[in-house]
């Protein structure tokens, strides 16, 4: 029997798209009689200017959190509109065709909005493959919108509301969740994941600023270096190297009790290693630790879908929003009183955080029932 293709299209705009990509994958390889490839599409067709477009929207974010803020909210309601998505297609996503021909898929899903419009533009040419939609903030911005796509996954309810409000069918879209490897949803025994990374039995904090490791240098991270001494820190700095590099070669990092990562496929131990998760609110990243179960804090929402996770997870119960070093010391504090009772209690209740209801292996039916 011919084993069904699935080809998942993905962009480098930060690394929670590919993730979602990565996690539909595992979960669909489950199934029988099924192939998958992802691609991050423009870094695929473009390997040496990918990068530097990636590289200019990264330092946006980061340099200029306003400007992108500003964009992002000019362009909600808008649909990348034909001309734009023509675009796309010819400047930097020229080849898509062929790959698709190459490949030949039966089934097409995109984690990102900018390959979702390329093939979108070629169904209403001709090509007669169906498109899903795979959102991966708790936000429905409008660049996905696409009449085209014949299904959506997204995140959480409110996010089914807005699209239904924009004009597309509620029939289309499914909640499912932002997917997540299946690992997350696995609770290891804690000490052994201490013990594996050599940690100590101490309160703990795992500090995490997305896959670039977008960590703000400044008195957040000055402060969290002052409680050292009590508090065990676990600083993931993501693809950044070069900021590891800097906090290693800094006096004050070099202790016992503060352990740098940089890209790491441990996350998940990480996460069971923890007592609590200090993060931007990225959408996959906190996502992974709903999954989890980790209590989180967020600090410096980037404008835009940032910051409406951040109110989602916050609205939801999931973590708490940090405005001010006071109430970072503030919940320091609580967790080096209460330890270890605190930490004990939130780890063996952490399956009970997760949202109700919920079921990993949604996406993949979803997603192996739209197969031709």
């Amino acid at each position: 029997m011919k084993k069904k293709r699935i080809l998942l299209f993905s962009e480098g705009f930060g690394s929670g798209h590919t993730q979602a990509a990565g996690a539909l994958a595992e979960g669909l390889r489950q199934a029988d009689g099924v192939r998958t490839r992802i691609l991050e599409l423009g870094a695929f067709q473009h390997p040496t200017l990918a990068p530097l477009i990636f590289k200019a929207y990264r330092k946006t974010v980061t340099s200029r959190p306003r400007l992108y803020g500003m964009l992002y909210r000019q362009q909600e309601e808008k649909t990348l509109n034909r001309l734009t998505s023509m675009a796309l297609h010819r400047i930097f996503y020229a080849r898509t065709l062929d790959i698709i021909r190459q490949l030949r898929p039966d089934l097409i899903v995109c984690t990102h909005p900018f390959p979702s419009a390329v093939v979108s533009r070629l169904k209403r040419a001709g090509l007669a493959i169906p498109l899903i939609g795979v959102i991966t903030d708790y936000a429905a911005h409008g660049t996905w919108i696409d009449a085209q796509v014949d299904k959506y996954l997204v995140p959480a309810p409110h996010v089914k509301s807005k699209m239904v409000e924009g004009g597309v069918p509620a029939g289309q879209i499914s909640v499912t969740g932002i997917p997540v490897h299946p690992k997350f949803w696995v609770q290891q025994n804690r000490k052994e994941v201490r013990d594996h990374f050599g940690l100590r039995d101490m309160p703990t904090l795992l500090v995490m600023g997305g896959g670039w490791g977008l960590l703000s240098e400044g008195p957040v991270m000055d402060e969290l270096t002052n409680w050292r001494d009590q508090v065990q820190l676990l600083i993931c700095l993501g693809s950044n190297e070069k900021a590891r590099q800097k906090l290693a070669e800094d006096e004050r990092y070099r202790h016992p009790n503060i352990h740098l990562f940089g890209f790491t496929k441990d996350v998940d131990k990480l996460m069971d290693a923890a007592d609590m998760l200090f993060t931007k609110p990225g959408g996959m990243t906190c996502t992974e630790g709903i999954a989890k179960g980790i209590p989180m804090l967020f600090y410096d929402p980037i404008p835009g879908q940032e910051e409406e996770n951040c109110h989602y997870f916050v609205e939801n119960g999931f973590g708490e929003r940090i405005d001010s070093i006071a109430a970072l010391n503030g919940r320091l504090q609580g967790l080096v009183d209460d330890y270890p009772a605190t930490g004990e209690i939130s780890y063996l209740s952490r399956t009970n955080r997760r949202p109700r209801g919920y079921d990993p292996q949604q996406g993949i039916a979803e997603i192996l029932s739209m197969l031709p």
